[in-house]
């Protein structure tokens, strides 16, 4: 069943003129946020273990606060409803008071569509025109948006949109195994190429950092931030046109980033990929599904026996022949096979006694 979805459309705005007045209004909406801050610093002042305490102000309180002074604050008024709203997310997300945002912080100016006009390639906000660079049409009805600064001081205009599903996916099935040595093996024997794109900047980034040419080392990251989502667009992209059902393994890439191959598995960046291939997939009306892959590379894919190396000591292995069938593998694409069967593959029980 299709239905609409919210997809955000970023673009670059020509910011050579309209940078000092984006960034003062950021510092207006640091302003308010500070203040959201401080009443929330109040209310939690008064808690006590031991004798009653006050509710968390919600954001229609939070709102209460700026009612009348939008004018002083130099802001619109459906600016710091949503300030006030995304403090409250954050707070109630992470159970407590949300970081301060100071001048070190990016620029970040929200707004609502009836706070903004837009033509072609033009926004007015608060009776300031900011042109930028539409490099693609808007794909439905804007519902929220921002104003957001990059790490190089760039500033962009992101348009939350309500755009509908449409069934433009190809047809068949493919499981995809994630990994370092290749960004992904699919059961039908592809590999998707690990391109490596901190590696391949690595010695660039060391010579900026050593000499302390802080907008040389942020020019350098954004480089590399913007060739891997690039690179992870074009295949993600590609797979939900020519696939109508995918599957991957539910590799845990937080805990694998806390280990030695921890640079590996950040360069990859296994999440942004399935996150990618989640909402491309629902956008084109696609099934994305993940599913364990425990014990997916033991497991032989044509008898199911456990003979398969395991360990980080035997990551080397890449080949290996099933002990109990004789079946020859490829460890990535025997991987992704287990992967599409959707199994958890267990060990044999032994050892139980008859009660």
């Amino acid at each position: 069943i299709l239905c609409n979805m919210i997809l955000s459309y970023r673009y670059r705005v020509k910011d050579a003129t309209t940078a000092k007045h984006l960034r003062a209004l950021a510092m207006r909406v640091n302003t308010a946020w500070g203040r959201c801050r401080h009443e929330q610093a109040v209310v939690s002042g008064h808690y006590d273990p031991s004798g009653p305490n006050l509710r968390w102000p919600s954001h229609y309180d939070l709102v209460k606060h700026f009612t009348g002074h939008s004018k002083a604050c130099e802001l619109h008024s459906d600016t710091i409803a949503r300030v006030a709203a995304t403090f409250v997310q954050s707070r109630d997300t992470h159970k407590k008071n949300p970081k301060r945002r100071g001048r070190k912080s990016l620029g970040w100016v929200p707004f609502v569509k009836r706070a903004v006009k837009i033509e072609n390639d033009t926004v007015t906000y608060m009776g300031r025109v900011y042109r930028f660079w539409k490099s693609r049409q808007l794909g439905g009805p804007i519902k929220t948006g921002c104003f957001v600064q990059d790490a190089c001081g760039r500033w962009y205009v992101s348009f939350q949109c309500e755009v509908a599903e449409t069934a433009t996916c190809g047809s068949g099935t493919i499981a995809l195994d994630l990994g370092c040595k290749d960004l992904a093996t699919g059961s039908d024997g592809r590999t998707i190429e690990n391109h490596r794109w901190f590696s391949k900047h690595e010695n660039a980034l060391a010579v900026a950092q050593r000499s302390r040419n802080r907008k040389r080392t942020r020019a350098i990251h954004a480089k590399i931030a913007n060739s891997r989502k690039h690179h992870l667009h074009v295949v993600s992209r590609n797979l939900v046109k020519e696939f109508e059902n995918i599957v991957v393994g539910d590799v845990n890439a937080k805990a694998i980033a806390k280990t030695r191959l921890a640079k590996s598995s950040l360069d990859a960046s296994w999440s942004m990929f399935r996150n990618m291939l989640r909402y491309k997939c629902q956008k084109a009306g696609a099934r994305y599904e993940e599913v364990s892959e425990r014990y997916s590379t033991r497991a032989c894919n044509t008898c199911g026996s456990l003979s398969g190396p395991k360990g980080v000591s035997m990551l080397g292995i890449r080949r290996w022949i099933c002990g109990d069938c004789g079946a020859d593998h490829d460890r990535d694409i025997n991987a992704a096979l287990n992967i599409l069967a959707g199994t958890e593959r267990r060990p044999p029980v032994v050892g139980i006694h008859v009660l």
